[in-house]
């Protein structure tokens, strides 16, 4: 095995192409520096150089090598200012876990911000439902969710981030869009629901059942994500209950009416564990936290 130090002496040598310039840039003498690259070949195996008393040449492995040695001493001198930015949370990486509502409402803004703040730092972004996210955390396969409420509040910390309307997708012209009041239970009782899944989105699922009394046989479809339901909307095939951020997907076809539901009940947290160990999300919650 060879070392850096015998790496160091081969490149000055080669760059040199002569022992006693490589020597004074080394601040050596000449036979240590001699014994440093005859090391250094005895370890690789095969000459590096071809020298007499008059000039020093390049092998051919020798000039291959010279490029491998290049870029190992830059890693090696690199190597103790990357680790220290490690430790301080300014380099590594940060996998975030996002809901697929959160990913048109607030992650753009969020990933920005998490790359102004902490530029070295690699984002590995997983698109799960909440519960999927708090058991990748629970795994150690995610740092920090952007999930819903419910969750372990003596495992995970957590900060909200977002909180919404709830409101009701409709096709433009519908029945219910010229009202001049907020949409009620009494005003759903003939309307076709794209309904939510009670386990894949039990988050918006438990706040229609707790809001909105939605008769069972009223609802036509059922499925979890916020796009879908949009969709199905704008094909006809029902109104559906979503977040206000519904609004910035676009969609032709769908229009939304405010619900007789308290304000901003939709929330949007960020979501982690009390232990994680990992430096660049303690530093990003001192972002969030910029007082503590």
């Amino acid at each position: 095995m060879y070392t850096l130090d015998q790496v160091r002496c081969f490149l000055a040598v080669a760059e040199e192409l002569h022992f006693g310039r490589a020597a004074e840039r080394l601040n050596m003498t000449q036979p240590p520096l001699s014994r440093q690259v005859q090391k250094l070949e005895r370890a690789v195996g095969v000459p590096l150089l071809e020298r007499d008393n008059r000039h020093v040449e390049l092998t051919t492995a020798g000039t291959v090598f010279l490029e491998e040695a290049r870029r190992l001493l830059t890693a090696a001198d690199a190597a103790p200012a990357l680790a220290r930015k490690i430790a301080a949370g300014r380099a590594g990486v940060l996998r975030l876990g996002f809901t697929a509502a959160s990913g048109f409402s607030l992650l753009g803004t969020l990933v920005q911000e998490i790359t102004d703040f902490m530029p070295d730092v690699d984002l590995d972004l997983q698109e799960l439902v909440t519960i999927e996210q708090i058991e990748a955390i629970r795994r150690g396969e995610l740092d920090l969710a952007l999930g819903r409420p419910p969750f372990d509040q003596e495992s995970f910390d957590s900060r909200l981030l977002l909180s919404e309307d709830l409101v009701l997708a409709v096709p433009p012209g519908h029945a219910l869009t010229r009202l001049d009041r907020p949409v009620t239970a009494a005003d759903l009782r003939e309307q076709p629901v794209v309904g939510h899944h009670p386990t894949k989105a039990r988050y918006f699922y438990d706040m229609v059942v707790r809001y909105i009394a939605v008769e069972h046989g009223n609802v036509v479809h059922v499925v979890s994500q916020i796009l879908t339901m949009c969709s199905l909307v704008a094909a006809g095939r029902g109104v559906a209950f979503v977040p206000e951020s519904a609004r910035l997907l676009g969609l032709p076809g769908v229009t939304f009416v405010e619900l007789d539901v308290p304000h901003g009940v939709v929330e949007l947290h960020a979501i982690w564990d009390r232990g994680s160990k990992n430096p660049a999300l303690h530093e990003f919650l001192r972002y969030l936290h910029p007082s503590s």
